[in-house]
C-alpha cells in the first residue's frame, strides 16, 4: 500500500502552528518571570524599604538575614503580595469565562453586580451587626459577602436561562444589580455611626492590608480547584465562541456549559471580594490583555488570563506603595483609575466591530 505523502500546504500549515504555539508559550513565560519580579518588588516596598536581594536571601537563606527582616517578609508582606496574586488571578479568570459564556466583551464581576451585591452583605454586617447565616463575629463580614455574591450570580444565571433572554439583556440586568445594591449601600452609609461608616468606605475600596495566610491559603485553593474543571472545558469554551449553533453543532452542551461555567465563576469571584473588598476591573481588563496576546484558544487563553490579572494587581499593588510616600493607597481605586479609560475603550471599539 502506498503512502500518501503530506502536501506541502499541509507541512507549511503545521509549521505556521508549531510557530504560533511556541510564540504563545514564550508570551506565558514572560508573563511568568514578569509577575515573580512584581511579587519580589511589592515584599521589598513598605514603610522599611529593602532590597530585591534582601528579600531573596530571607525567602531562600534565612540564615543570612535579621530576624526582623524574615518576620517582615514572611509574615507581613508575603501574604499580601500573594494575596494581590490569587485575587487578581481569580476575578481575571472569573471576567474571562463570564466573557466567553455571555459573548459580551464588558462581562465581568464588577459589571454584572457581584462584587457591588458582596459590598452590600459586608455593609450589612459593618453597620447593622446583621449575619446572614449565624457565624462568628470575626467571619460574618466576609460570609455575609460571599453569600450576597453568590445570590447575585445565580439570579444572573437564572435569569440567563429564561425564554427570551439574550446576552444584551443579561448585561443590563447586571448594570441593574449594580445601581440596586449600590442604592441600598448608600442607604445604609446614611444610618451608619461614624465608625462604622469608615469601616464600610474603607471595605468598598477595596485592601490587600489584611491579608492573611489563611485567606491567602483559601482563595489559592479555590483558584486551584477551579482551574482543572476550565481545563478539561478548554476545547468546548472555544467553540463556544464560534457562537451557539455553531457549537452545538460539534456536539456541545451549551445550555449546560453554561450552568456548570456560570456556577464555578459565581464561586471564582465571590471568594476574592469577600475577602479584600471591591476591586473592579481586573476581571475586565485582565482577559482582554490574555486575549490581546494569545487570542481565543482556551490552552492559552486560560493560563494567560490568570497571569495577567495576577500581574495587574501585583503591579497595582506596587503602585498603591508608592504614589503616596509613607501611605499605602486602597488598591481598588488605582484599579478604578485604570480600569475606567479601558472600559470606555472597549465601549467605543466594540460599536466598530463585532465581538
Amino acid at each position: 500500500m502506498s503512502v500518501i505523502a503530506p502536501s506541502v500546504a499541509t507541512m507549511d500549515g503545521r509549521e505556521r502552528y508549531r510557530a504560533l504555539a511556541l510564540r504563545r508559550i514564550a508570551l506565558l513565560g514572560a508573563l511568568l518571570v514578569a509577575l515573580c519580579v512584581s511579587v519580589c518588588v511589592d515584599m521589598a516596598l513598605g514603610p522599611a524599604n529593602y532590597t530585591i536581594r534582601q528579600v531573596l536571601d530571607a525567602l531562600f537563606d534565612a540564615s543570612a538575614v535579621s530576624d526582623q527582616l524574615r518576620v517582615v517578609v514572611w509574615d507581613i508582606r508575603m501574604p499580601i503580595a500573594l494575596m494581590a496574586v490569587t485575587v487578581g488571578a481569580s476575578l481575571s479568570v472569573a471576567g474571562a469565562q463570564m466573557q466567553t459564556i455571555l459573548a459580551n466583551p464588558l462581562a465581568s464581576p464588577f459589571t454584572l453586580g457581584i462584587s457591588a451585591a458582596a459590598s452590600f452583605g459586608a455593609a450589612l454586617a459593618l453597620v447593622m451587626g446583621t449575619a446572614i447565616l449565624p457565624v462568628a463575629i470575626t467571619y460574618m463580614v466576609p460570609i455575609n459577602a460571599f453569600l450576597m455574591a453568590m445570590a447575585a450570580a445565580m439570579f444572573i444565571h437564572f435569569a440567563s436561562t429564561m425564554r427570551g433572554v439574550t446576552v444584551e439583556t443579561i448585561v443590563l440586568l447586571g448594570i441593574a444589580l449594580v445601581f440596586t445594591f449600590n442604592a441600598l449601600l448608600s442607604l445604609l452609609e446614611y444610618l451608619a455611626s461614624e465608625q462604622a461608616l469608615a469601616a464600610v468606605v474603607f471595605w468598598t475600596m477595596g485592601s490587600l492590608t489584611k491579608a492573611t495566610w489563611g485567606k491567602v491559603a483559601i482563595t489559592a485553593l479555590v483558584l486551584v480547584v477551579t482551574l482543572p474543571l476550565f481545563a478539561r472545558q478548554a476545547w468546548s469554551l472555544t467553540a463556544l465562541r464560534l457562537g451557539e449553533d455553531k457549537a452545538a453543532s460539534f456536539g456541545v452542551d451549551v445550555r449546560r456549559l453554561r450552568l456548570t461555567t456560570m456556577m464555578t465563576v459565581s464561586l471564582l469571584a465571590a471568594i476574592p471580594v469577600s475577602f479584600v473588598g471591591t476591586i473592579g476591573f481586573v476581571g475586565l481588563v485582565g482577559p482582554h490583555m490574555a486575549r490581546m496576546l494569545v487570542g481565543e484558544d482556551q490552552r492559552f487563553f486560560l493560563p494567560a488570563s490568570v497571569l495577567c490579572g495576577a500581574l495587574l494587581l501585583s503591579v497595582t499593588s506596587v503602585v498603591s506603595k508608592t504614589l503616596l510616600p509613607g501611605a499605602i493607597l486602597p488598591i481598588g481605586v488605582i484599579t478604578a483609575l485604570v480600569g475606567v479609560p479601558f472600559f470606555f475603550l472597549l465601549i467605543f471599539t466594540s460599536r466598530k466591530r463585532a465581538w
